[in-house]
């Protein structure tokens, strides 16, 4: 009798024991965010996708376990007017240093040369200078306070007092002779603006790949597909413009001061020149800009209501032209764009314009779509390879952004 409530006893705590493990896993499972784990105690912790992963030398250097980055005591705090969110986590730059590489590498052996914006409290500077050296790091940073603090840190780093904002790409490539790969985690307030003055810059050949952080929404929109709420200038823009992965979400937790948005990590790899001009064939970056600002302003309109009044600008105010430019059926897609094609490349498939194009809504349409939109009604109307086109040096950002022409 005595062995039997014994072996009982053992059954139910067993039973309690296995309830009690199920729950927690249920727990771990359902707070699983894109890698990252929600722990019992609240905390996030990064999880990695494949245990079995086996890294390059430098991505060993980048995953190797750190110690979480720390602000210097004092009156160092982040500065809300600059829009600072220093990163707080270990995990989440060694996450974020490993993407880097990979985006870094993806188009050449080595990183030679990286540019960091916006380095801050030195949480991502530090480990690149780590795995790459304080020789081949070259950071920009407008908050005075940080840029001593790095150069007293890692003396030899070069550290500019500059606003990114005003930074001329094409002059820092081609100082070093060779296109540049950029790292930063970008300010929220202006996160769209850099990231037009990198497409900009991308003209010149100036940017091979960037990695960078910034809120999810805005992810969302670069990697939006067509006929979705989040598809819009952005996404035309940046999926013509370059080769684009959201690669993560990051929680607000891994910052100080905490976000009140969730953040992403973004590759982008930018087309060289040539290549962007084979997908242009003659369009001009400054008109498909005016064609795809106005399109998007009124985006629950059609597209012939959306155009209709940068139509009469075109037909210089003749109304009947304007109307008939409008009813226009679509162009013969140029050769370089039809070989493009024959050949299998994806972007090339998706930029015959439809015959009913003006009754659609802007978010109906490919960004190939938008490119032979603005040659309907810019032209060129002839043949044209793309080699004579200007690209121009200021086309998506502000002019009052950088140098000018």
């Amino acid at each position: 009798m005595v062995k039997l409530l014994f072996t009982l006893s053992i059954c139910i705590l067993l039973a309690d024991y296995a309830k009690s493990f199920s729950i927690s896993h249920t727990r771990i499972h359902l707070s699983r965010l894109n890698g990252w784990v929600q722990r019992d105690n609240d905390e996030w912790e990064w999880q990695e996708d494949d245990p079995n992963y086996a890294a390059s030398v430098a991505t060993v250097l980048l995953s190797a376990p750190s110690a979480t980055p720390k602000l210097p005591a004092g009156s160092y705090k982040p500065k809300q007017s600059l829009g600072q969110n220093y990163l707080q986590d270990a995990n989440t730059v060694a996450k974020i240093l490993r993407a880097f590489h990979k985006d870094a590498t993806r188009h050449q052996a080595s990183v030679e040369h990286v540019v960091e914006l916006g380095p801050g409290a030195g949480a991502l500077t530090d480990k690149l200078v780590e795995t790459y050296g304080a020789d081949k790091l070259h950071c920009l940073e407008i908050d005075e306070r940080s840029v001593d603090l790095l150069r007293n840190k890692h003396p030899g780093l070069r550290v500019d007092h500059q606003d990114v904002m005003q930074t001329d790409y094409p002059a820092l490539a081609q100082n070093v002779n060779h296109p540049l790969v950029v790292i930063g985690n970008l300010p929220y307030y202006i996160t769209s603006q850099i990231l037009f003055s990198l497409a900009d810059a991308s003209h010149f050949g100036a940017i091979s790949s960037a990695t960078v952080t910034m809120q999810w929404e805005v992810a969302q929109r670069m990697v939006a597909k067509t006929c979705t709420k989040d598809y819009g200038i952005l996404s035309v823009v940046f999926q013509l413009y370059a080769q684009v992965k959201c690669h993560f979400k990051i929680p607000p937790t891994v910052f100080y001061p905490k976000p009140k948005v969730d953040s992403a990590l973004v590759g982008l790899h930018f087309l060289t020149p040539s290549q962007l001009k084979q997908r242009l064939a003659g369009v001009s970056p400054s008109h498909l800009r005016r064609v795809v600002n106005m399109s998007f302003q009124q985006r629950r309109k059609t597209v012939r209501n959306s155009l209709r009044k940068l139509s009469l600008e075109i037909c210089q105010g003749d109304a009947d032209a304007a109307s008939a430019l409008l009813d226009s059926a679509p162009l013969p897609r140029p050769k370089s764009v039809q070989t493009a094609m024959e050949n299998g490349d994806a972007f090339a498939k998706t930029q015959l314009l439809p015959d009913d194009w003006a009754s659609m809504r802007p978010e109906q349409l490919t960004p190939g779509q938008f490119v032979e939109l603005t040659r309907l009604l810019f032209g060129p109307h002839v043949e044209s390879d793309g080699d004579n086109i200007k690209l121009g040096s200021k086309v998506w950002r502000k002019l009052k952004h950088g140098a000018n022409d």
